[in-house]
């Protein structure tokens, strides 16, 4: 099987270890032996550089390149990895100005040795018309660069559509990376350039364009012309440029090489808007690529998209290349240019990957994780080789020995003191509960009638004095006292008392049963039912139960309003089916249905 090149808008860099195949194991190298990559190129890591962890940066076999946002928390990020047994680059830059600079160093990438950099960088006359400097463009982890001998390889994550505020940064971006990438190709370097690009190039590539058409108020001309579109049909091979080609964009440079090999494929979607679980019903867009130089298009042989990789609102996109290729007339083994010189001959490793073909840029070179290695690994290393026999029988033998003067030597177990319970004046303390005493209803024992009147919890002796029950004791702290450590003192009444004598009668008020009327004063007898008051938790805090949708009866999902204007922040009720291939409302069928209520109105009524 040849090198393939997989990109992935993963949606956060963890988010699809959540997901089936690989939630099991959990890893990145089992995510990436599933995807059978052997060069991936991640966007929207969403992850600062202090976020970064051993799992994700010390990858067994494989190395990794990061471009990271400089302000924003938890926005944007590219990181690219390579398997080190397949490949391995010779340059590697952040950003696609050239204006950042490189790890421990105050140089931009565009003023380093000639030797060192890897060129195209924009000229004066290209930058005329940004109203945005380089260093801004830069500073979101939108781009990583490497360069292997047979290509430069851009992997990008060009900004989003989503309001006029962010015009000037997306069209900036973009006539940056234009500007890159025919400036590279006039050097006579070969171009992969891979990445959520954001842009639908025609009709074929999205769901949406007919309704956005009549929502927008705009023509099919005026759709497909577009800044954004327009650019990325001048670029392409196969683009439709509507009227004539703007200056400096007078012939294409690259090759669509998915759309390449399934040119009339309908349907081959690679995003899909995750608020309307449009995924089911394959209402999407594709907006992710795997473009190439036009004299790389006999190098692959094949191409595709994997719509069935969950973990994102984007599936992985991938090309695949030859094992071997014509390069200058001569057939060449593709692992031949794709490592520094000497690496690979005629195909055959010549030299193992080490520590000195690391680059600057690498992750392994942050100095978080320099010179260290992944933690799981140290819990998973070998054991070292077994020793000789004679060896081992003499550490057996001095073992043996030591052991045996250990417990001969070893001191003897100090017995626990014996508790006693010796009568005296004072009152038998309860002590501190155990933890179970705390959740243990307690019962008070009530005698028959036979016996008497019922007794209360302590008992009068002679003199006055209050004794414990037993039974109390025994739930407290002192209940090893109960259970067989030592006697146990109980009211006894002693014959020959002295209440034997004739007194005079006391008037006594009869001994009253402890109430179960929640209603009257809380006493010390009352018992807290924890299901009683569970129960009545759950009914303040349970929400109303949800409506059910006019057309599949099933109940409905909530939502909240982000729109601008005044039903912002509002909730609603609608379908909880996903949206329907046509992108709309439909009746008697298996999708969406077009119920609709505004939670208020549910909740008053």
């Amino acid at each position: 099987m040849g090198l393939r090149i997989t990109t992935w808008n993963v949606n956060g860099i963890k988010n699809p270890l959540q997901y089936q195949p690989w939630r099991d194991k959990r890893t990145f190298a089992a995510m990436f032996d599933i995807l059978e990559a052997d060069i991936l190129v991640f966007q929207e890591t969403k992850i600062q550089r202090k976020d970064l962890q051993d799992d994700m940066v010390l990858v067994p076999g494989w190395d990794c390149y990061w471009s990271l946002p400089r302000h924003k928390k938890g926005y944007s990020g590219v990181v690219i990895y390579t398997r080190q047994s397949v490949c391995a680059p010779i340059r590697a830059e952040e950003g696609i100005s050239g204006i950042l600079c490189p790890p421990n160093s105050s140089t931009s990438f565009c003023d380093l040795p000639e030797e060192l950099q890897i060129g195209g960088y924009p000229l004066r006359n290209q930058l005329e018309d940004l109203n945005i400097d380089l260093a801004t463009l830069d500073s979101e982890g939108r781009c990583v660069i490497l360069e292997f001998p047979a290509f430069v390889l851009i992997g990008t994550y060009c900004p989003a559509n989503r309001d006029e505020t962010r015009d000037d940064f997306r069209l900036g971006f973009l006539d940056l990376l234009d500007a890159r990438v025919r400036n590279l190709v006039a050097m006579g370097k070969r171009v992969f350039l891979t990445g959520d690009l954001n842009i639908s190039k025609e009709a074929l590539d999205t769901a949406n364009a007919e309704a956005s058409m009549r929502k927008n108020g705009v023509t099919a001309e005026e759709y497909w012309s577009t800044p954004a579109r327009r650019f990325l049909n001048h670029l392409l091979e196969d683009g439709t440029v509507i009227g004539s080609r703007d200056e400096g964009r007078e012939k294409p440079v690259l090759w669509d090489i998915c759309r390449g090999f399934h040119p009339t494929r309908k349907g081959m979607f690679t995003c899909w808007e995750q608020k309307v679980n449009a995924r089911p019903a394959n209402f999407g867009a594709r907006i992710d690529y795997v473009l190439c130089s036009l004299d790389m298009k006999e190098w692959f042989f094949d191409s595709n998209i994997q719509e069935g990789l969950m973990g994102s609102d984007h599936c992985p996109v991938y090309a695949t290349l030859k094992d071997k290729i014509v390069l200058d007339g001569k057939e060449t083994y593709v692992q031949d240019l794709m490592n520094p010189k000497g690496m690979f001959y005629n195909g055959a490793r010549g030299r193992e990957h080490s520590a000195r073909d690391l680059l600057p840029m690498s992750g392994k070179l942050i100095p978080e994780f320099d010179r260290r290695q992944n933690i799981r690994d140290m819990f998973t290393r070998k054991p070292s080789t077994v020793k000789s026999q004679s060896t081992a029988e003499t550490t057996n033998e001095l073992m043996t020995v030591e052991s045996k003067s250990a417990i001969d030597n070893r001191p003897l177990k100090r017995a626990k003191n014996s508790l006693t319970v010796t009568p005296t004046s004072n009152a038998v303390g309860k002590g501190q509960q155990s933890l179970k005493g705390f959740f243990k209803t307690k019962s008070i024992p009530i005698e028959d009638n036979e016996r008497g009147p019922p007794s209360s919890p302590s008992v009068a002796s002679d003199g006055g004095r209050m004794l414990q029950p037993a039974a109390e004791i025994s739930e407290g702290g002192n209940a090893g006292i109960a259970k067989g450590r030592g006697p146990v003192a109980t009211p006894t009444k002693p014959s020959g008392s002295r209440t034997s004598r004739p007194t005079t009668p006391q008037k006594t008020p009869p001994a009253k049963l402890p109430s179960t009327d929640t209603k009257d004063t809380p006493s010390p007898f009352q018992v807290h039912d924890p299901i009683v008051s569970k129960e009545s938790w759950s009914k303040l805090f349970t929400k109303p139960a949800a409506p059910r949708c006019e057309g599949h009866d099933e109940p409905c999902i909530s939502l909240l309003t982000k729109k601008s204007g005044i039903n912002c922040g509002r909730s609603f009720w609608m379908c909880p089916r996903p949206l329907g291939p046509t992108g709309a409302k439909e009746k008697n069928t298996q999708w969406r249905c077009g119920t609709f209520i505004w939670c208020s109105d549910w909740n008053s009524g």
